[in-house]
């Protein structure tokens, strides 16, 4: 028997023993399915529904009149304008900090790591008690910035801050395992043969995180549109100014507005639906690469 055909019988015999390893009976199976199903369309398929519903229960041009009003528009804008900056910035420090910790060993690693997991332990509206110390009118640097003509607090820089802050750590921790497990062989043959430090950044490390970079800036993108509790500590509630979507939403329900309040807010639920549609396309992309080399490695 030639070795191709061993490989492919023990390839057999290993699959067939891992179908009967995890084998179970059918009830368990749509049992869990039922389970599932279930529990996604009471905390997601109907709080979804509803919004929509809502949205649109006193007419189209209700609906539409709600999302050019002046303060909406304004708090469209800022949301816009807040993620425009937010996801590029951390773009670049996610790329060099994931680059940084899993290409190279130094003293602090851990630190470093450990730091990039703070927004995700600390509540956002600790985050955003933090900047009104650090910058606010009693703060460190208050008298500073009121000498000077600054504003942070209360004014769009500070509503910057705080969605970076809450936001820097999802392109690097998307990079960072992605990069380790390709490991540095790749890196170390370019640098063999001359390449210099960018040559091998912009044409071996990123072409082979691709997906992993894109699936991070999606993330960022939606958690930047949709913070709430570190913005709104920051922002003031300024009708025009400072308010973002997700607090324009709030203020309008608690005035009982509520079609003008659920018509932005499917706004954020549709940018839901669409991070959720571009994460299951970079997942299948991710997946279907991973089989075609395994499928390459096998021939």
């Amino acid at each position: 028997m030639s070795s191709i055909a061993v490989s492919q019988y023990s390839n057999y015999q290993s699959r067939v023993a891992h179908n009967r390893a995890t084998s179970e009976p059918a009830w368990i199976r749509w049992t869990l399915i039922g389970i599932t199903l279930a529990f996604l369309s009471v905390f997601l398929f109907i709080p979804l529904a509803a919004v929509f519903t809502e949205a649109l229960r006193k007419g189209v041009e209700t609906y539409f009149a709600a999302l050019v009003e002046p303060d909406a528009v304004a708090a469209i804008k800022l949301t816009l304008l807040a993620a425009a900056i937010a996801v590029p910035l951390n773009l670049v420090f996610g790329v060099a900090a994931a680059w940084a910790i899993a290409k190279f060993e130094f003293k602090g690693k851990s630190i470093l790591i450990t730091l990039i997991d703070l927004p995700f332990a600390v509540s956002p509206v600790i985050a955003g008690l933090i900047y009104v110390l650090v910058f606010g009118l009693q703060g460190w640097f208050g008298a500073w910035l009121i000498e000077n003509d600054y504003k942070v607090i209360f004014a769009v820089p500070g509503i910057v801050l705080a969605t970076i802050f809450v936001t820097f750590p999802f392109v690097a921790r998307e990079l960072i395992p992605l990069m380790q497990a390709q490991g540095k062989e790749e890196e170390e043959a370019g640098l063999v043969l001359g390449a210099s430090g960018w040559q091998i950044l912009w044409r071996i490390t990123l072409p082979n995180v691709k997906w992993g970079l894109l699936y991070g800036v999606i993330l960022t993108n939606a958690r930047a549109m949709g913070e709430f509790g570190a913005v709104s500590v920051v922002s003031g509630h300024i009708r025009g100014l400072t308010n973002t979507m997700p607090l324009h939403v709030e203020i309008l329900y608690n005035e009982y507005n509520y079609a003008a309040a659920f018509a932005v807010a499917s706004l954020l639920a549709f940018l839901a639906l669409v991070t959720v549609a571009l994460k299951s396309f970079i997942e299948w992309k991710i997946e279907r690469d991973a089989s075609n080399e395994e499928k390459l490695s096998e021939q």
